[in-house]
């Protein structure tokens, strides 16, 4: 049985994470939980799944054998962590996950966005794995097995859009909360769901891919999928195009990496439904992503391509950016622009630790506001 610890599980990948636990109670054990605020879900959790360990930010009366969030992240008795927690706050505890030797399913991008350099060296020298839970990277990571050795060509990135694509700069400008939040495809908490709709959701992926997969910017191409059955694929050199393709759900990617090199059913209890390519009746569409209207495919690369501390800030700018529009503080279209001229400003900073990430990182989010149009200068 694997024993497995949860951070964030009061989320959405967190819930369905639980989900697969609870159909498959001979296989996996949620050994340890942790959230943030939502502690009525973490009381029916605590009560249904009887964790060892429970750490609470909100409610600390809720805590049990745990002090912080690490203590989750390095549980003795854990043989992997999920992190599914939101941002840059879940870069610590993978790192602290890694170093104590636990193997590590992540829903996380954000932390190899911000520290994918420590956080691949730690995983290389402590030799445990990496395995990804966003569905376009575990379909990457799909596709590469049984390809040691062979030369990748192209990583191709699926997208579905988000719930604007085709839309022109113009139209954007008039975009509304709840329109950002109505994700056509996936079921997903706000921010991602945000991210998604301003394309940074993809952007953060390619830095993703860079690091998990060792393959350079140039090598990562984003197609627009607007029905998200084909979650991504790998071309390799001799032409070949290796790709995994299901219905959008995410308790698919999550299941695998729980059970990786192996997979348990699915299908046999409903946990996921088969994909019926006959009911495809549109078929499946790829096109270009518009990078002149969604700037952020851009930004994203700009910033990893320039490297050290630059895709730091452009993450903890998003997230305070985007925590603004979903208070309606800013347009829909102040995310990308003030970003824009976030990293115009910047000069990166190289060779930093943990604690030199935490800090640039602290810096922006006390000055994302200064960047704002007709506030700084």
């Amino acid at each position: 049985m694997k024993r497995i610890a949860i951070l964030g599980s009061t989320g959405s990948i967190g819930t369905q994470a639980l989900e697969i636990i609870r159909q498959n109670p001979g296989i996996f054990k949620a050994v340890a939980l942790s959230c943030g605020k939502n502690t009525e879900l973490l009381k029916e959790q605590i009560e249904e799944f009887k964790p060892e360990m429970v750490y609470c930010e909100a409610d600390s009366s809720l805590n049990k054998n745990a002090d912080s969030i690490i203590d989750i992240a390095t549980m003795d008795d854990a043989d992997m962590v999920l992190n599914s927690m939101m941002g840059m706050r879940g870069l610590e505890p993978t790192l602290a996950a890694i170093e104590a030797g636990k193997d590590i399913a992540f829903a996380n991008k954000e932390t190899l966005v911000v520290g994918g350099e420590l956080v691949m060296d730690a995983v290389r020298k402590k030799g445990v794995k990496l395995l990804p839970v966003d569905s376009e990277h575990s379909a990457i990571f799909q596709a590469l097995q049984g390809s040691a050795g062979n030369t990748i060509r192209r990583i191709l990135l699926t997208a579905s859009g988000g719930p604007f694509r085709g839309y022109s700069r113009s139209k954007l400008e008039k975009v509304t909360l709840a329109q950002a939040l109505k994700h056509p495809n996936w079921s997903m908490g706000d921010k991602i769901t945000v991210d998604s709709a301003t394309m940074m959701n993809k952007g953060l992926e390619i830095i993703e891919a860079k690091w998990l997969f060792d393959v350079p910017l140039e090598q990562i191409q984003v197609l627009i999928h607007p029905q998200s059955i084909l979650h991504s694929a790998v071309e390799f050199e001799d032409g070949s195009v290796i790709g995994q393709m299901g219905n959008p759900d995410m308790k698919v990617p999550i299941a695998y990496a729980f059970s990786y090199p192996e997979r348990i059913n699915l299908l046999l209890d409903g946990t996921a439904e088969p994909l019926n390519l006959f009911a495809l009746e549109e078929g499946m569409t790829f096109y270009p992503a518009d990078e002149s209207v969604f700037k952020t495919i851009a930004l994203a690369r700009q910033a990893s391509k320039r490297g050290g501390t630059v895709p730091v800030v452009l993450n903890g700018a998003n997230e305070v950016l985007v925590d603004m529009f979903l208070h309606k503080k800013i347009r829909f279209t102040d995310i990308q622009d003030t970003l824009e001229r976030v990293l115009d400003d910047y000069i990166g900073k190289f060779g930093l630790d943990l604690e030199g990430i935490l800090e640039e990182d602290k810096w922006i989010r006390e000055h994302v506001s200064d960047y704002l149009e007709g506030s700084k200068g």
